[in-house]
């Protein structure tokens, strides 16, 4: 038991630690593409790790926030209970008949 215990904190420690590494580079990254392209292609001034920060949590901001109904392709999906709704309606819109006068398929339940 006692290993188990321990073996979760490790591994909790070290996805902490792997968040911090790819955080660290993340920023790392932003801070040398935009002194690359930005100062030759604009004519803007280099800026440093903190500002390149900026801009990548400005980016989630203005990109990603807000976006609860996202799924794993990172479009827009409907919630789950508008979608259900949604096709039982156009399931009897569309595929519910019932039996004419003359016994013949065809007309619309309505």
């Amino acid at each position: 038991m006692f290993k188990r215990v321990i073996r979760i904190v490790m591994m909790v420690l070290g996805g902490v630690a792997l968040g911090v590494v790819v955080a660290f580079l993340l920023g790392w990254v932003v801070m040398l593409l935009w002194n690359w392209l930005m100062p030759a292609i604009f004519g803007l001034p280099t800026i440093g790790f903190w500002k390149a920060w900026g801009l990548v949590i400005l980016a989630h901001i203005l990109f990603k926030a807000g976006r609860h109904g996202t799924g794993h392709d990172g479009h827009f999906h409907p919630h789950p209970h508008w979608k259900d709704k949604f096709k039982e309606k156009m399931k009897k819109h569309f595929c519910e008949k019932t039996p004419g006068p003359s016994g013949a398929e065809g007309v619309d339940a309505r």
